[in-house]
């Protein structure tokens, strides 16, 4: 351009670039002033004094270097084929000496080793540019990173003159970039060491841009002047961005890959050409003598590309020179494809981005969880009702839940309202990358939820193992609790390597407690809903007016805690801390954990009088709210005895010291004697003597399970008797002789309390499973067990459990030996057994036998349970409890038809009508009465066990249970309540009765054993009978139990606790039942049988003061001490394993019948003379007994007559028992189920 040539353009930029060619021509010399000044020119800088432009030098350097090269490569490549031609040809030729066999091997082994050289740096060449070493990363990183510093270099130069004279001393930014010009020349030189196919690396587009901006550098340096040229082409490494992030493991997954891969080619492309147009307008035609050029800024010419690209061309800048107009035409032909199909795609990619799709950002101080598996509205806020309850003590933990699928509105909905604790994040857990997106690795816990109604449970399981899998392969110390829907399947978390029940992994099957919930229903009935509630976070609801809903809902209030008792209670006997925590403290204390000496934890249900408190003794306790637990911890004998309110037991400033083993047995019996320590004289110097001897030699372990001294022991049971003149003869397993061993170890094996007075064993009978916690049975076919309807109407049961199950040959198995085993647990004697039978399709039954043939008194009757006919013939008016199942796991739309078997079920049951059949046999014959009916017996007495009515004439008062999939199908349960639709599951009637049973109440253990993994242990316990994770094992391996021989060792499992119901119209606690305080029941049986109570089942309407024929009846958790009782309540109670109940049949359970002998009484056999109004047991008739068949074959030859009996019986006779069942054809001749031995 000529000087002021351009003066007239209106820009302000021309105007700036006007004024500075002035300036520099005012300072140049006379002689050139006329002359055209085409570059700044002055004199600091030795630069071409004419000002004359050479940017065809920086051009010519880039030209050079690239054909150059080519053209080197090339000739290579000719010449090296023109040899390898001719040697070929020379080779054919020439007929090869064997005197020149040696020659040629030097040369050969000349050429392997020249090879071998080249290849060895070509491979160092390789090692040093590739990505899969540590160096090359770094090194392509430094590249791509000072790349771009020399493209920022080149945005910061384009507000310059694009040629002129700069000093290579004082233009720091020039050094800058020969600097970084410099370490590309070396890469260069590796990357062409490294190449295989020269050629084609000459020609890449990363060579092309080393060509042109490498060697201009260099001319720059030596002309002293600047050009600012194809510097642009730097813009184009942007094309490797992706993979950039990719060797630094930022870039996993291909949405992102390819959404950065359209983003830097779109961008590097866009920015590459604005460079170009930018050159060629502020340059000008070089035809033109660069007359037509304008001045346009870089930033302008991005601005005039993406108009030109887009197609809007709003004309407010274009190009003018003929090179930047020709260049547009092609740009916009590829320019407008890339725009309309590369956008289009950025755009998608973006929009599909997960939405909750980033990454957990752990909080310091605050733990957090993971909750897969099963993630719907329903579970995730029944578990978030439970997990984030109020009366949890505090729960500073995040939950973070991880699901593959987005949540939809309602559960986002939920989410917000509680985003302060709970987060979500798409992904799935079998995904290593999306497990560390939600830090499984700090996580505290991982929560698998099942999903409960899906039709193929097995696949749900399935699929939670694999979870379990693969959170475990990438980390092994996670705690991971799941839950799992068949039993059979928690086998496959054994094959786990590292799962570790005793490091907190835990599997609750909801199969196992949900039937292991409903069998304790039928030895105590309600005590499904009393514990479901119990582990279950509830808020109380207070109700002014006197209905059944108020005193209901003040026992829901109740939960199970955890705390370990003060050193106050070291010492002290479990009766007597029991009693002192309910008194006093306001809890009910029901078991203790137990540390044996090989430091192995096992739960202790209320123990005996033996076990002595010891320091760190972790408590079971039942209370309203955790706070409450805490006053166990604090309670202080020093500071708080003579405290009134609990309230006001908080944690003392008073100073503990360690009391001897003098002090700590003095403590124990002075509490229990009622005196001061220091004014009690109940312990003389030698007791105390020895005592002290005792502490030397044998320490202490957390809880005692031996009186440390006989005389203690005997000074302790002489204070008991004081306070009950009968208690020795009332304590049946127990030892009061004074000259008994000192030691008496509940759980050793060969040390068994009262073993001198048990069932005499024989060892060549297997009565018991190998672990001799359940009754066992040689197993038997199915046909033997198999009755008709005639048969099962000439058998005349009693005291029995009916169980309705339906299911074909495609249900899913349901897993019956978990309803089973509870009943069949080895803390009863055989004849307290309860006979079942299971009325279903024997199809279905068949699939179940394989895990039932084990167990004794079992039967089957082929049918349905919605046929009346098979009904009566089980006699379902006398059972003790009717249990209605489904196996059939439905894909239904309508939600309220998945239980329609179930509900049909039990109104059919509840419409049915009967005759008084006991009056009539009692009318007829007194011998026919059946077992457990005869209400004149002492024996018979309800004191514990299910108590039934004496007849049944209509099915609204046959107990019932019904499981339900669907908690809103509870209302056609019960056609005469008012429950509302909408009214959660434990508000309803059903529920509160025990008569419906839900999966869903099982959710709650979820939380509750996150935060006390304690619970679930208890609630096992209590629930299954005994099942062990060595039993779990056992039944893993062989799928069924092992009979074994009767050893003191499995005899020793028999000695634990067991769920009951306590009578009070009746028996020796009759006196407290009409209007009688409940906590001087309370103690009163703690004191004189060892029995825990902890509820009442009480009549619906026994609140009103009236008679009422409703039998209905509703749970009462934990009542207060002065809740007043009424003749008809029931007491749930945990009573204690009676070894001498084996030998008579003085037991006053239910379902007791016949006393062949006498015996002194124990906890199971109260005497008479406790009854007031009950006559004497009648005299045992041999010569009856002899006319009762065998039908159970499996019972031991010298046990007693046992509740299900088949007798002779005359047709008349059976058809007025069962006068509307099918009577048209002749009674055919009693078969036996079993064939005898």
């Amino acid at each position: 351009i000529r000087a002021g040539g351009n003066g007239a353009r209106g820009r302000s930029g021309g105007h700036k670039l006007l004024s500075t060619i002035m300036t520099f021509q005012l300072a140049a010399p006379s002689s050139v002033r006329n002359m055209d000044v085409i570059i700044p020119y002055t004199n600091d800088v030795p630069c071409d004094p004419r000002g004359q432009r050479m940017w065809w030098a920086f051009l010519a350097s880039s030209m050079v270097t690239f054909f150059g090269g080519l053209f080197i490569i090339l000739l290579w490549r000719t010449l090296k084929y023109l040899w390898t031609v001719c040697c070929h040809c020379k080779g054919k030729k020439k007929v090869k000496r064997p005197s020149d066999t040696s020659v040629g091997q030097r040369e050969a082994e000349a050429v392997v080793s020249e090879v071998g050289w080249m290849t060895s740096v070509k491979d160092w060449a390789g090692v040093m540019i590739s990505a899969q070493t540590l160096t090359g990363r770094v090194l392509v990183v430094l590249v791509f990173a000072l790349s771009i510093g020399a493209l920022v270099i080149y945005f910061t130069d384009s507000s310059k003159p694009i040629e002129s004279c700069q000093h290579f001393d004082k233009d720091y930014w020039l050094q800058i970039d020969m600097a970084f010009n410099v370490f590309f020349l070396l890469y260069f030189g590796l990357r062409f060491i490294a190449a295989n196919d020269k050629l084609w690396f000459w020609l890449e587009v990363n060579s092309v841009v080393d060509f042109f901006t490498v060697p201009p550098v260099f001319v720059s340096v030596y002309l002293n002047r600047s050009w600012l040229g194809l510097r642009f082409l730097r813009a184009l490494r942007l094309i490797q961005f992706s993979e950039i992030l990719q060797f630094l493991n930022i870039l996993k997954t291909s949405n992102s890959i390819k959404l950065v891969n359209l983003c830097s080619i779109f961008i590097s492309t866009w920015l590459t050409a604005a460079g170009f147009i930018h050159l060629v307008e502020n340059s000008g035609d070089p035809w033109e003598n660069f007359q037509n050029s304008q001045p346009l800024s870089y930033w302008e010419c991005v601005y005039l590309l993406m108009v030109t690209m887009s197609t809007v061309g709003y004309g407010d800048v274009c190009a003018k020179t003929t090179l930047g107009r020709l260049f547009m035409v092609f740009f916009i032909l590829g320019g407008l494809a890339m725009f309309a199909s590369y956008v289009p795609e950025i755009i998608e990619l973006i929009g599909n981005r997960k939405k909750y799709g980033g990454s957990y950002s752990a909080v310091n101080g605050r733990k957090h969880i993971v909750v897969c598996g099963h993630i719907t509205l329903e579970s995730v806020s029944n578990f978030l009702k439970d997990f984030l309850h109020k009366d949890r003590d505090d729960v500073n933990v995040e939950i973070v839940f991880l699901h593959n699928i987005s949540p939809n509105l309602e559960l986002e909905a939920l989410f917000k309202r509680h985003f302060t604790q709970v987060e979500f994040y798409q992904g799935s857990v079998l995904n290593p990358h999306d497990l560390a997106r939600v830090k499984i690795e700090s996580a505290d816990a991982c929560l698998i939820l099942a999903n409960k109604y899906c039709a193929d449970p097995d696949a749900e399981d399935a699929s939670n193992i694999m979870r379990v899998i693969s959170i475990k392969n990438y980390h092994p110390k996670i705690r991971i609790i799941t839950q799992m829907l068949q039993y059979h399947n928690k086998a496959h978390l054994l094959n786990i390597p590292s799962w570790n029940w005793k490091e907190g992994d835990d599997a609750i099957c909801l199969a196992e407690l949900k039937l292991g919930f409903i069998a304790q229903s039928c030895l105590a009935q309600g005590l499904s809903t009393m514990l479901a509630n119990l582990f279950s976070m509830r808020s109380y609801i207070k109700i002014e007016e006197d209905t059944w809903q108020k005193y209901y809902l003040e026992g829901v209030a109740n939960e199970m805690y955890t705390e370990y008792l003060s050193s106050a209670f070291v010492g002290l006997s479990f009766p007597t801390i029991c009693e002192l925590c309910y008194v006093k403290l306001k809890l009910l204390l029901i078991a203790i954990e137990y540390k044996s000496d090989q430091r192995e934890c096992s739960t202790l249900i209320n123990p005996g009088n033996h076990v002595k408190m010891q320091e760190g003794t972790l408590g079971f306790f039942i209370a309203s709210d955790a706070k409450e637990v805490k006053r166990a911890l604090f309670y202080c004998k020093a500071c708080h005895d003579d405290i009134t309110d609990p309230k006001r037991i908080k944690k003392c400033g008073c100073k503990r010291t360690k009391k001897s083993a003098y002090k700590r047995m003095r403590l124990a019996c002075c509490v229990a004697c009622g005196g001061a320590e220091h004014g009690c004289s109940c312990m003389s110097d030698s007791v105390a003597s020895n005592t002290e001897v005792l502490h030397r030699g044998f320490p202490f372990s957390p809880v005692s399970l031996y009186d440390n001294t006989t005389t203690l022991r005997s000074l302790e049971e002489e204070q008991q008797s004081a306070l009950s003149p009968k208690k020795k003869q009332r304590n049946g397993g127990m030892r009061t002789s004074p000259t008994c061993s000192p030691k008496i170890i509940r759980h050793d094996p060969l040390l068994v309390p009262g073993h001198d007075q048990m069932e005499t064993m024989d060892e060549n009978i297997k009565k018991y499973d190998s672990t001799g916690m359940f009754h066992w049975c040689p197993s038997k076919d199915i046909e033997k067990v198999m009755l008709t309807r005639s048969e099962a109407a000439m058998t005349v049961l009693s005291g029995h459990v009916v169980v309705c199950i339906f299911g074909d040959v495609k249900s899913a198995l349901i897993g019956l030996r978990n309803l089973v085993m509870p009943l069949r647990a080895s803390n009863f004697h055989y004849h307290e057994l309860k006979p079942i039978v299971f009325v279903g399709s024997l199809e279905y039954l068949k699939r179940e036998w394989e895990t039932l043939h084990n167990f004794p008194k079992v039967s089957i009757l082929p049918g349905t349970p919605l046929s009346r006919a098979d009904l009566r013939a089980v006699n379902i008016n006398l059972c003790d409890m009717c249990v209605i199942l489904s196996a059939n796991q439905n894909n239904i739309d309508d939600a309220s038809l998945q239980d329609k078997e179930c509900i049909l079920a039990s109104l059919n049951i509840k419409s049915m009508q009967f005759d008084d059949s006991i009056g009539l046999l009692q009318a007829n014959s007194q011998g026919f009465t059946p077992p457990g009916m005869d209400r004149s017996s002492p024996e018979n007495s309800p004191v514990h066990g299910l108590v039934r009515q004496v007849s049944i004439t209509t099915g609204a008062n046959i107990p019932i249970i019904t499981e339900l999939v669907n908690d809103s199908n509870v209302q056609f349960l019960d056609q005469d309540d008012d429950d509302d639709p909408d009214t959660e599951l434990y508000l309803t009637q059903p529920f509160a009765c025990g008569t419906a049973f839900a999966v869903s109440v099982l959710d709650s253990l979820m939380s509750a054993t996150y935060f006390n993994d304690n619970i679930l242990t208890l609630i096992r316990t209590l629930v299954t009978g005994g099942a062990t994770p060595e039993l779990e094992g056992l039944l893993a391996e062989e799928n069924a139990l092992r009979g074994g021989y009767s050893t003191p060792q499995t005899l020793a499992n028999r000695d634990r606790c067991r769920v009951a119901q306590l009578a009070l119209y009746d028996g020796p606690f009759a006196d407290l039942g009409d209007g009688g305080c409940y906590g001087d029941l309370f103690c009163k049986a703690l004191k004189t049988y060892n029995m825990l109570c902890f509820g009442i089942y009480r009549l619906r309407d026994a609140h009103l003061g009236a008679p009422s024929q409703c039998t209905k009846r509703y749970v009462i958790t934990n009542p207060p001490y002065n809740f007043e009782l009424v003749p008809t309540d029931l007491i749930f109670c945990l009573m204690q394993f009676d070894h001498n109940a084996g030998q008579t049949r003085t037991n006053l359970s239910s379902h007791s019948t016949f006393c062949p002998s006498k015996k002194s009484p124990s906890a199971h056999s109260i005497p008479s003379s406790a009854r007031p109004g009950r006559s004497r047991s009648r005299t045992f008739n041999p010569a009856l007994n002899a006319t009762h068949k065998n039908w159970y074959t499996d019972e031991p030859e010298n046990c007693f007559p046992r509740n299900t009996q088949s007798k002779h019986t005359s047709t008349h006779t059976a058809n007025q028992i069962n006068q509307f069942k099918s009577t048209s054809n002749i009674i055919q001749p009693i078969r036996e189920v079993e064939e005898e031995p």
